[in-house]
């Protein structure tokens, strides 16, 4: 049954259940605010939600932060801590783990996203939808990082046969059920492929709705380093032989 016809009031219907996580690096400056939308969003459009944040072994005080909003949000927030800093790939399967809701919905802590436009993604879940992915509508980055983003979206869509527009949009939700048959095993930032690539495989319908992204206010992104950068290709040849030619 489509979440829209469940008998809950139709001038404005509410999600049944939804899990949302943030896997946050160092995002001390960003959080309070992306949590204080969230709950907003939440408590609006959702009937039965939980948030968590994934501290993902922060060298700031990412860790104060959370402990502040969790006074003021209760068992509301959730907060998983990895000790180490265990990748992004690392940092999504802890929270994917986490969540215990019908649904899952994630995007990354640094505030490049906006929570408020969570609502479009629910309206598109319906009762065989598995994903609905957003594809940002303009990049507000650096010019060298919108050329090498574009440049790995269409290298990564042609290698996996992927038809999502936009691998890198970190901006999903996701039907739990599915994540829970996956077996994801990334560590790096190449888990969003995988993540795709075995939801299109599972036969589950796939959404994709426009979201806008936003210039990053604070710290700096840790996938364009070199060692990330090595990670990462690393990671995805070992995906493309699993995923496309040993399949």
């Amino acid at each position: 049954m489509d979440w829209r016809e469940s008998g809950l009031t139709p001038s404005q219907p509410r999600f049944p259940s939804l899990s949302v996580f943030f896997p946050a690096y160092n995002d001390a400056p960003s959080l309070p605010v992306l949590i204080a939308k969230t709950f907003e969003v939440l408590e609006k459009y959702v009937a039965d939600f939980e948030v968590i944040v994934v501290n993902d072994g922060s060298r700031d005080n990412t860790a104060e932060v959370l402990e502040g909003l969790q006074v003021r949000y209760g068992s509301s927030l959730r907060v998983v801590t990895h000790s180490a800093n265990r990748g992004y790939g690392g940092a999504l399967r802890s929270g994917f783990a986490a969540a215990q809701k019908d649904f899952v919905f994630y995007t990354d802590g640094d505030g490049q996203y906006d929570v408020g436009e969570l609502p479009r993604l629910l309206e598109r879940m319906g009762p065989r939808t598995g994903l609905v992915n957003g594809y940002k509508l303009e990049r507000h980055d650096p010019l060298h990082r919108v050329w090498i983003g574009k440049i790995y979206n269409v290298f990564a869509r042609l290698l996996f046969r992927i038809r999502l527009r936009d691998i890198d949009c970190d901006y999903r939700l996701i039907r739990r059920s599915l994540l829970e048959k996956l077996h994801l095993t990334s560590t790096s930032g190449t888990i969003c492929v995988e993540l795709v690539r075995k939801l299109e495989l599972s036969g589950a319908e796939v959404a994709e709705v426009g979201v806008h992204h936003y210039p990053r206010l604070y710290g700096r992104s840790q996938f364009f380093r070199m060692r990330s950068l090595a990670i990462t290709l690393g990671q995805l040849f070992g995906l493309w032989l699993r995923l496309v030619i040993l399949r």
